[in-house]
This record gives structure tokens, C-alpha cells and sequence, in this order.
């Protein structure tokens, strides 16, 4: 109870008899320091600090008691959990019914603070409630956080969510909590089960098989709501469970009701946000090899790593005519979707000036410099590329400002000597000419993009340190299979989850020939 000055008890009793017909909490308001609140905050068709009102109760509860008369986090005529009540019990104790409008009037005046007290204690509860739900970072923490708030609100331990938006976009999904995975699958099996349930034993729309989980599970009633970001557009249900049959109490009905309109506009953000981002990187994938072919005499493995910040990096396997084969690995400067496109475009004309002209890797990338200083004079990019003839065991290469490639066998570990160049887009003439490299049965040439060495936050010259050691450091066995010794690498120069720091604008390409 808020604590008045005794001194003004006097003045407060005068004031509020004098404006009985105004009623109590218009009174309190002209003369109480949170004036505004009261005002806001009573039960007529305005807003509690931008709230709205409870809803008239749905047939299927009980009829409404005056809300926000009982004590914070307690539900007035059960022994039950907070937020709901039992069958056993009516849910209108005396604490719940309304002050005589003709008592004292400061009997008046303690009811109305009880009352006031009240809505504070669910303005903090929902504001404590709301910010955790804002804290969580992606879509699937938000719905196991809008469960356990709703659960926390109605006084109930277990329940499920069922993600399904209704424009069919997807993703769909269901989280449970204090259910484990079999639990959560048997509930999904269950037709109806996202409906209200005072009492599952009794429920004429209940069907066989709803009781009989029910049972298995333990639960004997269920509360159900509807997720949505607005009137129409819902994004779908959510379920609590209780042991025992009843009905959350009209105040928790009206509690999860506000929570779950800010719940939704969370969940409709965040629903957004990872349509975008799965969009990005649909598109980033399907412009790289879904499967690398296989060419006789070769054996080849890639590892990709890339986040939501990086994806302008490529690599590419591409058998040519007379058993050939083309590998390529390059990168377009800066991030983000416009340098993904960049990206694609690039890796689709050098696929074909290889099919034409392949055997002349000089040829190849002088094209591309010329395509990317046409269509985009603002972007520069680095590439490699390399004509194999594994039957022969040679391989002519030509960069364009990129990484020197590593050769790695039983004997040696060595980076191959390619000519220096400038970037694609950054040249006025090619003047770099090709190398050519002689690989022995059991040899593996890697190619990789700048990430797997800027990624290690170190200066250059240590960083390609860094890589002839992990590379020298491999096992012989491992040498011997390319993708064992792709994996080895990555984990070696990048460890402590640097290999997969999704946070990290520089993206991480490594490709392993084995002849």
C-alpha cells in the first residue's frame, strides 16, 4: 500500500467526499503525485501507459473479477500456481470483489491504492517480461523466450509453440518447454491440440487421441492464444499446459493478452529478418558448386566458410575438353548482397572464357579484367586460375593479385612462385604472364582466398608463415587424402572457432587438388 502523509489524511477525506459522483480514482488523481498514471489507469476505454484494457472474457471463462485487485503474482481462490485456477475453486474470493461504493471513504481510498499498487506491480512484471523478449537475437530464442513468458504469466511449466505463418513463406516450426524432443513430437501428432481446455476429461471436442497423450503426458488442462503481428497477419499458436484441470485467472488471461501483442511485433521482426538472410544465403550457395565433379586423376575437396557480413568469394572446379580441368579461386572487394552478384557474375563469364579459351589461363583472366572494368569500374577483384592436365601432371596458372598457391606431398611443402599482378579492375595492360607446375603422383596443390589468412588477425608475412606450418605439420596419411588434409589446415591456421566466426567480413575459400 502506497504510504500517504498522515497530515494530509484530512484534507484527502474532505476532498474525496466532495467528489463522489467523480468517483474515487478521479479524485485520488487531482491531488496524488502520479496524477497521470491514475488517470491512465482506470477502467475506463483508455490506455494504461499505452496499454489497452482487458477484453471482455470469451464464453468459455469464468466471469470476470476486478482486475488488478488481488496482490502481484497470486490468483485469488487457488492453492494452485500463480495465474491459475483450479477447478476446485471459483476464482472470486472476497479480495476480488469491487469496494462499496458508499463506505467510508477512506476505506475508498485504501481499496483504490490496493488497486493501484496492483497495476504497478503488472506494469513491472510485463516491462521485465518485454525486455527480455527484446534481448533475445535471433528467431528462435524469441520463441522459446515468448513461451516462457507467457508460461511465467499463466502460471504454467509446460507448453509448445507452433511457428506457422499464414502468408506460407515459411519457416515453420514448434518449440517446447519442459518437454523433451519425443514429448514435443507426440503433441505435434495430436489434431486440436492448440485449443483451450479447462478440463481435457470432460471436453466434448476433445478427441480420443488428444486424451490419450494427454495422459501419457500428465496434463489436464490447456490454455491456447494466438500469435500475430496485427489483425491480419497471424504467425500461430501457442499452448500451455497444466497438470490439473481450471483456467488461468481473468488478471493472467489479461496479462499474457498485452504481452503476446508485443511478443508478436518481436516475432514479426525477427521473422523478417531471417527471410532475408536465408534469401542471401540460398542465393550465395546456389551461385557456388553444389558438388565438385569428379575428373579422372584427381581427387579434389573445398571448405567454405562465410557469414552474413562476407560472401564475395568463389571457387570452381570445371572439366574441360580432353580431360582437362579448371580451378579457379578469386574474391570481389568489399561485402554484402551487391558484392554476392558481383560475385556470381563473374564466376559465370570466367566458366566460359575457360570453356574457349582455358588452356591460356592469361587469356582468360584478361577477359575477366576487361568485364569487370566495363560493367563494374567502381569494384576491383583477385582471382586465380589454373589449367590441370593431370595426365601429364601439370598445371599453368595466372593470378591477378591473389594468394600464391601451396604445394604439399610427401616430400615437399612449398608456396608455388607465381608472378605478381595487380587486382582485376586495377590494371591498364595484362603484363603478368603465366607459370607453369609440375606435380608428382601423391601431391596436393591448394588453392585459398585471403580470408583463411586475414582471419587469423596476424601481419602477413606470419600468417603465411602460419600456413606452410600447419601444411608441413600434416600427418603423411593425411597428406595423402585431400580432404582430410583440407580439413587439417583450416582447423590448424584457424583455431578457437576463427573457422567459423560468422561475424567476420572476410570470407574463407580453400581448395584441394590431389593428383
Amino acid at each position: 500500500m502506497l504510504d500517504i502523509p498522515s497530515p494530509r489524511r484530512v484534507h484527502l477525506e474532505a476532498l474525496v467526499a466532495e467528489q463522489h459522483d467523480m468517483g474515487v480514482c478521479d479524485a485520488l488523481a487531482r491531488i496524488h503525485p502520479w496524477r497521470e498514471l491514475l488517470l491512465m489507469s482506470t477502467p475506463h476505454p483508455s490506455k494504461v501507459a499505452g496499454i489497452n484494457p482487458p477484453p471482455t472474457s470469451p464464453e468459455h471463462t469464468d466471469p470476470p473479477a476486478t482486475y488488478g485487485s488481488s496482490a502481484p503474482g497470486r490468483s485469488p481462490g487457488s492453492s494452485g500456481p500463480a495465474g491459475h485456477t483450479t477447478a476446485g475453486g471459483s476464482g472470486h474470493g472476497a479480495a476480488d470483489q469491487a469496494p462499496d461504493p458508499l463506505g467510508h471513504p477512506v476505506e475508498r481510498l485504501a481499496a483504490a491504492q490496493d488497486r493501484l499498487a496492483g497495476w504497478i506491480g503488472d506494469l513491472s512484471t510485463l516491462h521485465d517480461l518485454t525486455e527480455r523478449l527484446a534481448r533475445s537475437g535471433t528467431l528462435d530464442a524469441a520463441l522459446h523466450e515468448t513461451l516462457r513468458g507467457g508460461a511465467a504469466l499463466l502460471g504454467a511449466r509446460r507448453g509448445l509453440l507452433s511457428l506457422e505463418p499464414d502468408d506460407g513463406l515459411g519457416p515453420r516450426t514448434t518449440v517446447g518447454l519442459g518437454l523433451d524432443r519425443a514429448e514435443l513430437g507426440q503433441l505435434e501428432t495430436v489434431p486440436g491440440v492448440a485449443a483451450t481446455h479447462a478440463d481435457l476429461a470432460r471436453a466434448e471436442d476433445a478427441g480420443p487421441r488428444h486424451r490419450e497423450v494427454a495422459a501419457r503426458l500428465g496434463f489436464a488442462a490447456s490454455h491456447a492464444a494466438r500469435l500475430a503481428a496485427g489483425p491480419a497477419s497471424a504467425l500461430g499458436t501457442a499452448v500451455w499446459l497444466y497438470a490439473e484441470p481450471g483456467r488461468p485467472s481473468e488478471r493472467g488471461r489479461h496479462l499474457l493478452h498485452l504481452y503476446l501483442r508485443c511478443a508478436g511485433e518481436h516475432l514479426a521482426r525477427h521473422l523478417e529478418l531471417t527471410r532475408a538472410h536465408g534469401a542471401v544465403a540460398a542465393i550465395r550457395e546456389e551461385l557456388l558448386p553444389v558438388r565438385l565433379p569428379r575428373v579422372p586423376g584427381v581427387r579434389t575437396a573445398v571448405r567454405h566458410r562465410t557469414g552474413p557480413r562476407g560472401g564475395g568469394d568463389w571457387y570452381d572446379v570445371l572439366p574441360l575438353p580432353e580431360g582437362a580441368l579448371g580451378l579457379s579461386v578469386g574474391g570481389v572487394s568489399e561485402t554484402g548482397p551487391g558484392a554476392v552478384a558481383v560475385m556470381g557474375r563473374l564466376r559465370a563469364s570466367l566458366r566460359a572464357y575457360a570453356v574457349m579459351e582455358g588452356e591460356d589461363p592469361v587469356a582468360v583472366l584478361s577477359d575477366l579484367e576487361l568485364l569487370l572494368r566495363v560493367t563494374e569500374p567502381a569494384r576491383c577483384a583477385t582471382a586465380l586460375f589454373g589449367y590441370a592436365e593431370p595426365a601429364e601432371g601439370r598445371v599453368t596458372l595466372a593470378g591477378a593479385g591473389h594468394c600464391p598457391p601451396l604445394i604439399v606431398g610427401p616430400t615437399r611443402c612449398e608456396f608455388a612462385e607465381t608472378t605478381l599482378s595487380a587486382p582485376l579492375g586495377m590494371l591498364t595492360c595484362w603484363e603478368a604472364p603465366s607459370v607453369e607446375l609440375s606435380l608428382a603422383a601423391g601431391e596436393t596443390l591448394l588453392l585459398y582466398s585471403d580470408g583463411l589468412v586475414q582471419r587469423t588477425g596476424e601481419p602477413m608475412d606470419r600468417a603465411f608463415a602460419r600456413l606452410h606450418a600447419a601444411a608441413s605439420a600434416a600427418p603423411p596419411a593425411v597428406r595423402e587424402d585431400p580432404e582430410q588434409l583440407a580439413d587439417h589446415v583450416l582447423h590448424t591456421v584457424l583455431p578457437d572457432g576463427l573457422a567459423d566466426d560468422t561475424d567476420s567480413e572476410e570470407d574463407v575459400v580453400l581448395l584441394a587438388a590431389g593428383f
